[in-house]
């Protein structure tokens, strides 16, 4: 591997992007499926569990640790 494989790698893919047509729909339509899944569902589905039944940040850390290591604890 020479020093300009890194270079001719990039080269390659930044050429290959520029001439997409259909590609970038799709990568438009990939990204809003990401957002979608990442940043809309968390908000309805993950509700922050440690910031509503914890009020400080040394509760939500000994619960934290009390889940990780309870499962040792009990065999």
């Amino acid at each position: 591997m020479t020093l300009h494989s890194p270079l001719r790698i990039y080269r390659f893919y930044r050429d290959g992007f520029k001439r997409m047509t259909v590609g970038r729909t799709l990568w438009k339509i990939i990204l809003i499926k990401l957002f979608v899944m990442f940043a809309v569902l968390k908000l309805f589905f993950f509700p922050n569990y440690l910031k509503t039944n914890f009020s400080n940040d040394q509760q939500r850390a000994d619960h934290v640790i009390e889940q990780l290591t309870g499962s040792v604890k009990n065999n």
